[in-house]
């Protein structure tokens, strides 16, 4: 069951339209390791994996959906005031010409999203230790973002989601080793 609240799980606020900025954040909206394919990715494994761990997943999972929405209303705001001239100068034009001001999940070189950036293995612990790795791209690929931003308020933003990747990924490694010392008990008969 879903509830859903109006409002974003933390405040997004732009100072100032910037397409520029906005083409970075395609990444974490339709990109490889973005929102998108995290929350489908946990959502997935979620049915493969041990009872005692399958909560985290789908926490997890619906946390990243709540995540791609702030990226989606950080992309609106760098846009929306946008002209074609200005898209076209920060290098989407290609995506103007397809979409207007529409959001479309792509990267930052305009690739659409694929479900060939999901893994789900179906062995538990490869499946969290790519979850690791998928939460310590993001957080990188965060904080490369704000070094590119002159934005203080939307970094501020950024910054809580950076935070968030790096509470996911100790989660995901404290269910490995739930799972791992699971794995070593000896069984008698």
């Amino acid at each position: 069951m879903w509830y859903y609240e109006k409002k974003l799980q933390y405040p997004v606020k732009v100072r100032e339209c910037n397409p520029h900025l906005a083409k970075f954040l395609t990444e974490q909206y339709g990109g490889a390791d973005g929102e998108l394919s995290a929350a489908l990715r946990y959502l997935n494994q979620r049915y493969t994996i041990p009872d005692k761990v399958v909560g985290l997943l789908n926490d997890i999972g619906t946390e990243e959906f709540a995540h791609l929405e702030m990226i989606a209303a950080m992309i609106y705001k760098l846009t929306k005031d946008a002209t074609a001239e200005e898209m076209d100068a920060a290098g989407l034009g290609g995506h103007y010409s397809s979409h207007s001001l529409a959001l479309f999940p792509e990267n930052t070189d305009r690739t659409p999203w694929t479900a060939s950036y999901i893994q789900a293995k179906g062995d538990p612990i490869a499946d969290l230790y790519e979850d690791i790795a998928a939460e310590e791209k993001a957080r990188a690929t965060y904080q490369w973002i704000i070094n590119l931003s002159d934005d203080p308020e939307l970094n501020d933003s950024l910054k809580f989601l950076r935070e968030r990747e790096v509470v996911h990924s100790m989660r995901f490694r404290e269910a490995v080793e739930i799972l791992k010392e699971e794995r070593d008990k000896k069984i008698f008969f």
